[in-house]
């Protein structure tokens, strides 16, 4: 072959600039694409002789790396397929052409991991060299080695070489842009990231060894990676060791594991891959991007949101599949009906394994809910296939630390927490020590009253309430628990507006209005209950949380806190102070309707306001039954705290 020079055949002139700027979007990922060729010519060399279409000397099938940080230059060497002097015209200078897809039909049967089937991956040298050289020998008897150069533009220079051995030779020059890639420890971190699953061995320098106090190398290569990872291996081969020995590897610094699921499968696609249950308390978003993506055992990406369901991403692990499509980068995922199929199947597996350890390792699954029960109510809130599985095997956990099935829960309540309209009632708790108070005014009726101390739970309660036919929550301190589970008709106070309004401007006036907008009402609740129950509504409590995590209901959480202040006027006390109240002074009916001219509270004239005010002002027991309502809540802070410590001091001498 006589030497030639030409163009490269493309549609425009500027393919490089266009490579270098929008066609990768991130440069490091040249390695990855080299050595992604390297293997592939492997990897056909192995299927060829697999075949008998090879007869000679297969040798042993290795990809090297050879860095040169004083002269700036990378080879990747492999002793496969190679090219002849045809093949480098139409696969390296028509850059529209990948042979991979031609091979993969040919040799289907041999071989089933050819990673080069997305073009241009050998352009990617041009966004970190300004010349880049190969030297070809095809496997095929007779041809001749072939060396083709070309210096970043579409101009290339192609001719006979002397190699003499099977296989390719790239040999990138590294520009100024590239240079920060000439340097050993840059270079051996890439292979790391991208390479150290690949099927192919990889040789990169020597091993090394301490020697004299200092690190020396020896004549051993140095393999960089493990060509059959985990993921690749039959479940039954492995023990439970191995999965937590593989997590280790792959997060140094995370905690154990809760548990691991295998994925194995070869139809309609395939899928293999290891994803773990890490440990989730809080905070969601920091424990994302732990899925890594391969393909065919080499590092793809991270960001994984486009293949599985969003809750999915909160695992950790591997998913390695040829088949989801990725772009010419391989860096960016494309939606289409097969990573559907496998968002799907992923998902099932998930609900499988932990459908799974409910009836076969309930104890154990007991003992991590804590960890999981934030990821699976994160699924059952978004994802309404796996929620419909979930119903099956999520627990519920009550204040005593005993766990439910959903259905053992209705079972277990559904006998004293009726209410009158036939409606099951679950009380819950967000905070056991709290909330200790109201958790035992319920537990003293008998009833059983959950802890739901997820962040995401006011969301959760929403979405059982949905699911749960005739039910309804209402956490324990949202209200009196009679009024949480009314039995029956409940005799309310017999008082007039007047005196309704008499009895809130009384309370107001002590209330501390920086806490928020109080709602005074009078009710029975026996002699033996609280004098005053201070709580917020189960619906605006609730739907506050949900717009504080995001919930798209800004207009209640812009909204400033209300409280209901239940005065309970069966109570001695309450009784006493309502008896003590300065009668009104008798007016005549002109002067009466001037009175509620005034604006007063609900027709309180203004004088009669300030009478009341000035009586509820004076008296320390009204202000301490207050403030033990106020201190159940925890709302009691500062220097409210400590003068009610001195009154408390003052009024049991």
């Amino acid at each position: 072959m006589k030497g030639t020079t030409g163009k490269i055949g493309v549609t425009t002139e500027n393919i490089f600039p266009v490579i270098k700027k929008f066609l990768y979007s991130d440069h490091e990922i040249f390695l990855r694409e080299l050595i992604a060729n390297a293997v592939d010519a492997t990897q056909k060399m192995k299927a060829l002789a697999m075949s008998g279409d090879f007869k000679g000397e297969l040798g042993e099938p290795v990809v090297k790396v050879e860095l040169d940080e004083s002269a700036k230059t990378l080879k990747i060497i492999d002793s496969g397929i190679g090219m002849t002097s045809e093949e480098v015209d139409r696969y390296i200078n028509q850059i529209a052409f990948s042979s991979a897809g031609e091979f993969l039909e040919k040799y289907k049967d041999q071989i089933g991991s050819i990673i080069g089937h997305f073009g241009l991956g050998f352009y990617s040298a041009f966004m970190v060299a300004d010349r880049v050289t190969i030297e070809t020998l095809s496997w095929k008897d007779g041809s001749k080695a072939v060396k083709w150069s070309c210096d970043g533009s579409p101009e290339y220079e192609m001719d006979e070489c002397d190699k003499e051995d099977r296989g390719t030779v790239i040999t990138l020059h590294f520009d100024s842009e590239g240079e920060e890639f000439a340097s050993k420890s840059r270079i051996s971190g890439l292979l790391d990231k991208y390479c150290k699953f690949m099927p192919v061995p990889l040789v990169f320098g020597k091993e090394t060894e301490w020697k004299d106090g200092k690190s020396v190398e020896t004549e051993k290569d140095n393999v960089i990676n493990k060509v059959e990872p985990l993921w690749a291996r039959k479940p039954a081969d492995l023990a439970d060791e191995d999965y937590d020995k593989f997590y280790r590897a792959l997060y140094p610094m995370a905690e154990d594991p809760l548990f691991h699921i295998h994925l194995n499968v070869d139809y309609p696609f395939n899928l293999t891959g290891i994803l773990y249950f890490p440990k989730i308390k809080d905070r969601i978003e920091v424990t994302r991007n732990k899925i890594q993506l391969y393909c065919n055992q080499m590092y793809v990406t991270d960001s994984v949101e486009n293949i599985v369901p969003d809750f999915l991403t909160l695992l950790h692990g591997v998913i390695d599949s040829p088949d989801i499509p990725l772009n010419v980068s391989r860096s960016y995922l494309q939606s289409d009906a097969n990573v559907k199929k496998i968002s799907g199947y992923i998902t099932k597996k998930v609900a499988d394994r932990l459908e799974d350890i409910f009836k076969n390792q309930r104890e154990e699954l007991e003992g991590k809910w804590d960890n999981l029960k934030l990821f699976i109510e994160y699924g059952m809130l978004s994802d309404e296939k796996f929620c419909e599985r979930a119903m099956k095997f999520a627990l519920l956990k009550n204040t005593e630390g005993k766990y439910f099935s959903m259905d053992e829960y209705k079972t277990a309540i559904e006998t004293e927490q009726k209410d009158k309209d036939g409606k099951l009632v679950y009380l819950y708790a967000t905070d056991v020590q709290a909330q200790y108070p109201f958790i035992q005014s319920a537990k003293n009726r008998g009833y059983d009253v959950l802890l739901m101390d997820c962040q995401l739970d006011s969301h959760y309660v929403n979405l059982l309430e949905a699911k749960l036919s005739d039910s309804r929550f209402a956490r324990v301190d949202s209200d009196s628990v009679d009024n949480l589970i009314p039995k029956e008709e409940k005799i309310r106070p017999e008082m007039g507006e007047d005196a309704k309004a008499e009895l809130d401007a009384v309370f107001q006036a002590v209330l501390p209005s920086e806490e928020g907008h109080y709602f005074v009402q009078p009710d029975n609740l026996g002699e033996d209950e609280a004098p005053v129950l201070i709580t917020q509504s189960e619906f605006m409590r609730r739907y506050r949380e949900m717009s504080a995590l995001g919930g798209g209901m800004n207009f209640y959480g812009e909204m400033p806190a209300s409280y209901n202040v239940t005065v309970n006027m069966q109570n001695p006390l309450v009784a006493r102070i309502v008896s003590e109240m300065p009668a009104a002074e008798v007016v005549e009916s002109a002067e009466a309707e001037e009175a509620a001219k005034d604006g007063g509270n609900k027709g309180l004239g203004e004088k009669r306001k300030e009478e009341l005010q000035d009586y509820a002002r004076g008296n320390d027991l009204l202000k301490q039954i207050i403030d033990l309502a106020l201190l159940s809540n925890g709302m009691l802070k500062g220097k409210a705290l400590g003068d009610f410590i001195a009154r408390s001091s003052k009024l049991l001498k």
